[in-house]
């Protein structure tokens, strides 16, 4: 839902005793519990697909978005066969696309998952063999009116991977209103796709560390954000902290996607709807060296082997193999130069030893 309160605000909020099902984590993780050593892998290459939709305004009833969603799901796979040749891996949708904004209370908007909903996005999955992202308020139980803002995650046969629910469901200023009676929920999974591994957040999430910190923990290496929030400044900041990539699901202004330097790969704005993008899951980060010459010296030696973007005004560049015979850890190398990760490593060994010595 869009942000309407301050971070403050909801934390008072989570103290009248929703902290307890939320397992506390350090807000400044040391890097080297999060930094992770994509090098050694051959090239992973993967094409998500995000979209930029609103679904402000009267509900159509349950069939008719359905049927909006489907074609929506149809047009991103129709741009990845026109730009790559071939369909998307992911799809993603933007917040509660399902349900839509209604409003009111909760549990009288949520749906439960499995029935005819579950039957268009496993049969959308089948058809497109990719794995699928569906926001919707999600009815866990009709007895007890449990509620999440959820993401169902489909994989390529057209089943259940996974559910990821919202840890922090936006509250309504000046009040302790979760969306109308949604429940936080507890975690921030990792979903084991075939490509690599996933994890999914969902709008206000953004405004709290634990949900993106664990996530980076347990080894995420493409992160999907559905939300009705355009920012572009805070997930970049995230993609740059924990280097994993973000891919923005937007109702309005903007989707994106991220890579782990911070900086923006794709973008659409309206009147765009679907953005589709290859990415490579095995990458290094190279800070700024002599020897490096901004990736020439990869270039001069691989030609269209490497693939790179290199950031002068960041002093870092992405880089890539595109042979599957070479790992770009072998290219690097062969250039005697050292990845991001390897190099944070050791200066930080480095300056423990300094300062215990002192």
């Amino acid at each position: 839902m869009r942000l309407t309160v301050t971070v403050m605000l909801i934390m008072a909020a989570l103290s009248t005793g929703l902290e307890q099902a939320i397992e506390p984590q350090a807000t400044d993780a040391p890097s080297a519990e999060i930094a992770k050593n994509p090098t050694a892998a051959g090239p992973r290459k993967i094409i998500v697909g995000t979209t930029l939709q609103s679904f402000w305004g009267a509900y159509p009833g349950l069939d008719a978005r359905l049927e909006q969603l489907a074609t929506l799901v149809d047009e991103t796979a129709d741009a990845a066969r026109e730009k790559y040749g071939r369909g998307p891996d992911l799809v993603a949708l933007p917040e509660v696309a399902v349900t839509g904004e209604r409003g009111g209370k909760a549990v009288d908007r949520s749906i439960p998952y499995e029935g005819k909903v579950q039957e268009v996005f496993a049969a959308l999955a089948r058809k497109h063999h990719c794995y699928l992202i569906v926001p919707l308020d999600l009815l866990a139980d009709a007895r007890t009116g449990l509620c999440y803002n959820a993401c169902v995650v489909v994989d390529r046969k057209g089943e259940t991977a996974g559910i990821y629910r919202k840890m922090f469901p936006a509250v309504q200023s000046g009040t302790d209103n979760m969306e109308g009676g949604m429940t936080p929920g507890p975690d921030a999974p990792i979903f084991q796709c075939d490509f690599g591994k996933l994890g999914v957040q969902i709008c206000f999430d953004i405004e709290f560390d634990q949900g993106w910190e664990e996530l980076a923990r347990k080894g995420a290496e493409l992160v999907v954000w559905t939300t009705q929030s355009p920012q572009t400044t805070h997930p970049a900041a995230r993609a740059l902290k924990y280097r994993y990539y973000i891919v923005s699901c937007n109702w309005r202004n903007n989707s994106t996607i991220f890579e782990p330097t911070g900086k923006i790969v794709a973008q659409i704005r309206p009147p765009q709807r679907v953005l589709v993008e290859e990415i490579d899951l095995s990458y290094v980060i190279l800070p700024w060296s002599p020897q490096l010459r901004n990736g020439a010296a990869l270039q001069e030696k691989y030609g269209d082997k490497v693939g790179f973007r290199y950031y002068e005004d960041e002093d870092c560049g992405l880089f890539w193999s595109n042979d599957s015979q070479v790992a770009i850890g072998e290219m690097v190398k062969s250039v005697n130069v050292r990845d991001w990760f390897e190099e944070h490593a050791r200066l930080e060994k480095l300056f423990d030893e300094v300062r215990r010595n002192e």
